[in-house]
């Protein structure tokens, strides 16, 4: 009887703790319930789903303070298929500057700031177009993201960013609506 007890005890949590697949729609619904501004889009040809968030712009006075015109970040994955397998890993941030001129060129390293802990993740990839625009694309673990959904600010190439609410919860909802529990 005890060993009949243990084999089913065994066979409930292997089964319970096997990661069920998230469909998009169901990926959807979460980000919706969550209010964050993000899309799941399936394409059919390429049978690839990409899903895209898009924060507000950081503060003008942030902005300003940085030498550049407006900047904000969208947060995002791509995977095979129209469900979510296994948590994705890594994420994109990407950070879109409006500046005029190039102000990121020399330093594109991000760290992240949560109370009194920073923490570094490193230089990201960096683009400049002639129209004044330039983009710093980072690629993050889920236990970095995890510390950018904690974070209170951003330091940019030196530059402080405070988050806002709405930052935050984009953040919080992309890393949730990404895991496979």
């Amino acid at each position: 009887m005890k060993t009949c007890f243990t084999i089913t005890l065994t066979l409930i949590l292997s089964v319970s703790l096997y990661a069920q697949p998230k469909t998009n729609a169901a990926v959807e619904q979460q980000l919706r319930a969550s209010g964050s501004n993000a899309t799941v889009h399936f394409d059919a040809g390429s049978k690839v789903t990409t899903l895209k968030g898009v924060a507000e712009n950081f503060s003008d006075s942030d902005t300003k303070r940085a030498g550049v015109k407006a900047m904000n970040f969208a947060v995002g994955a791509l995977y095979a298929g129209d469900r979510i397998e296994r948590s994705i890993d890594p994420l994109t941030l990407s950070f879109w500057i409006m500046s005029g001129k190039p102000r990121f060129g020399e330093d594109q390293t991000l760290a992240v700031v949560g109370g009194s802990e920073r923490t570094d993740l490193g230089a990201g990839r960096y683009v400049a177009r002639r129209d004044g625009m330039e983009y710093i694309n980072f690629n993050l673990t889920r236990d970095q993201f995890a510390k950018v959904s904690e974070a209170s600010s951003f330091i940019i190439g030196g530059k402080n960013f405070t988050l806002t609410a709405s930052q935050k919860k984009l953040v919080r909802a992309i890393l949730l609506a990404t895991a496979v529990n």
